[in-house]
């Protein structure tokens, strides 16, 4: 049975309990961790009784607590529609000023989510992907464009060779000279962009080295990844919440600059020459 849970639970809340409702808000705004919970993990995340869990399992028309879980895994690479998103978000945050002061939680849950789960070897790892590839290329599509843009342009000011690929269409041609000794970055957040993890996929195939960064483990990217970076973006509304993703390139970005041991102050130094010539700074 296809069945996307997180697009039955919002389309149920209307008639929920408030026991219920406690428990599908959770999961609505935790999609990325509700999967890996037990029934008396999420009881005691939802400060609900095990039977309660139970009882909201069989409401939504499962079996059991296992067939749910199960349906919870495939549901997150299913994604729902962007208008899905949008109708979810109506039933979490309300008209009350409150709720501002609750979207902005949800990204330091976020940002607390991903401290507590990234793992700092795979960190590391990708620092010296970084400082030994001979070219680093970055891929990123629709809105991950914004922080893929963002990392490649602090990137530039440490490594010599640093290309962004955000329109397979007119980036193709880049791809035919891809060695082993050249890095991908792939970043892509669900709804996943398809040619996102098609160049990433196709990088792997060639041999180039692989980081991904991404949500979860269960990302279309990981498969693909010598290396994978997760980060948070969970966000019941339309858009996805780039706190926590942004947070981690960062790091990235100053641990490059850290190890960078070879001519990156004279770099800075000469970048400065040119800011001043041409009266870049107010």
């Amino acid at each position: 049975m296809d069945m996307n849970v997180y697009k039955i639970i919002s389309e149920k809340m209307a008639t929920m309990s408030r026991s219920q409702l406690k428990i599908a808000q959770y999961i609505l705004k935790n999609p990325n961790q509700i999967p890996f919970l037990n029934v008396g993990k999420l009881a005691k995340k939802t400060d609900v009784s095990d039977a309660t869990v139970v009882r909201f399992v069989t409401y939504l028309g499962f079996s059991g607590y296992p067939e749910f879980q199960q349906h919870l895994q495939s549901s997150l690479q299913q994604q729902l529609t962007t208008t899905e998103r949008l109708k979810m978000s109506k039933e979490i945050y309300g008209e009350k000023d409150e709720e501002i002061a609750d979207i902005l939680k949800g990204d330091l849950d976020n940002i607390e989510t991903t401290m507590k789960n990234l793992d700092i070897t795979s960190f590391r790892q990708a620092v010296e992907c970084l400082l030994k590839a001979r070219k680093a290329y970055i891929i990123a599509n629709r809105s991950a464009v914004a922080i893929g843009t963002f990392l490649h342009y602090y990137l530039g000011m440490i490594l010599d060779h640093v290309e962004m690929l955000d329109s397979i269409e007119k980036d193709a041609d880049r791809l035919y000279e891809l060695q082993k000794d050249d890095l991908v970055i792939g970043i892509s957040y669900s709804r996943y962009t398809k040619s996102t993890v098609e160049v990433f996929s196709y990088a792997k195939e060639k041999g180039a080295m692989t980081v991904a960064l991404t949500d979860n483990l269960l990302s279309p990217l990981i498969p693909h990844a010598d290396v994978s970076l997760t980060a948070a973006s969970q966000m019941p509304s339309f858009i996805d919440s780039f706190v926590a993703p942004m947070s981690v390139i960062n790091a990235l970005i100053i641990y490059t600059a850290k190890e960078k041991k070879e001519g990156f102050e004279g770099r800075l130094d000469a970048l400065e020459e040119v800011w001043d010539r041409f009266d870049v700074f107010f």
